[in-house]
């Protein structure tokens, strides 16, 4: 999908935005120089790292050490790639991401869509890829789901009963369905339905098809990955409503990794071949095959409409 399409997404979603230029601030303790929203790679050689052994972590799910055996071929082309020794490092929330990356503790990670913009503002992430299809589109739907006898079969059936949210960074799982319900459904949250917080996505889907939650919404990406490999029955689902496309989960980088290391990073992302790979199989679901370049100011201006339209400051602590 085109930034233009998604554009169009974005205002179809929610009320517009005024024509007004858009201002996004990165923490005190990065610069953006060059005006493309994330930090800029320091160019006091002291303030840059180049460690002998590399921290990944992709962005949190129920269970991280289902992807360990996922990216382990990944994970040693970039191995190859860089000279380094590389480490899966099992993140837990997206907070505890964030503040990993902010410490140096966390070298290279793959962000949720909704908490790129923090994860940009306050930790120095430089996303550069997306997962994408052979033709070259990408990203994913947000979808509100129940299960079989709910009693809920439209959105308007939501009133009064319980709606599963993930986290407050979350795109899918929270940002774009609450903006959606109170600016197209006039349903708000604590009022017309009562919101939960399951903390991840497949935490959501499970609690839905087990019946410990009214609703839920969730990314579809990750639905179809889980229905993919029997986690879940999609039997135990239904779903009533299914957004437009956004953009998925963003790969990046420190921002004061060493020029030639980060330039070592892009090449093991694109040049890594998926082909009869742990990746590609857990990824097929979804059609997803290699990694495409991507700028956040670009691909990522319709989540940062949401924000905007949500009120939502990136508030560093």
């Amino acid at each position: 999908m085109s930034h233009r399409m998604l554009a169009a997404a974005a205002v179809a979603l929610m009320t517009a935005l005024p024509a007004t230029a858009e201002e996004f601030k990165l923490d005190a303790r990065y610069t953006d120089a060059d005006g493309d929203f994330v930090a800029d790679i320091p160019t006091d050689p002291a303030q840059l790292v180049d460690p002998a052994t590399l921290i990944f972590a992709y962005t949190p799910v129920e269970d991280p050490s289902v992807y360990v055996d996922v990216w382990k071929e990944f994970l040693d082309h970039l191995a190859a790639t860089t000279g380094k020794t590389v480490e899966f490092f099992p993140v837990q929330s997206n907070a505890a991401q964030y503040e990993a990356l902010r410490a140096g503790r966390l070298h290279i990670a793959g962000v949720n869509t909704g908490g790129n913009p923090i994860a940009v503002a306050c930790s120095g992430f430089r996303p550069f890829a997306m997962m994408a299809r052979e033709d070259g589109s990408f990203g994913y739907e947000m979808e509100i789901i129940t299960y079989p006898d709910s009693g809920i079969s439209k959105i308007e059936d939501l009133k009064g009963r319980q709606l599963a949210f993930t986290s407050e960074t979350s795109n899918s799982g929270f940002k774009a369905p609450q903006a959606l319900l109170e600016s197209e459904f006039s349903l708000k949250a604590g009022e017309d339905y009562t919101p939960a917080f399951s903390g991840a996505h497949d935490n959501s889907i499970l609690g839905v098809a087990n019946k410990d939650y009214d609703a839920a919404a969730i990314a579809n990406s990750v639905l179809k990955r889980m229905v993919a490999r029997d986690a879940v029955s999609e039997d135990a689902l239904v779903s009533i409503y299914e957004s437009a496309t956004f953009p998925t989960t963003g790969y990046g980088m420190a921002h004061n990794l060493t020029p030639e290391l980060q330039e070592k990073i892009k090449e093991a992302f694109f040049t890594f071949d998926w082909t009869g790979t742990a990746l590609e199989a857990e990824f097929a679901a979804q059609g997803e095959s290699k990694f495409v370049p991507i700028t956040f100011k670009d691909d990522w201006a319709v989540i940062r409409q949401i924000d905007a339209a949500l009120g939502v400051e990136y508030t560093c602590n």
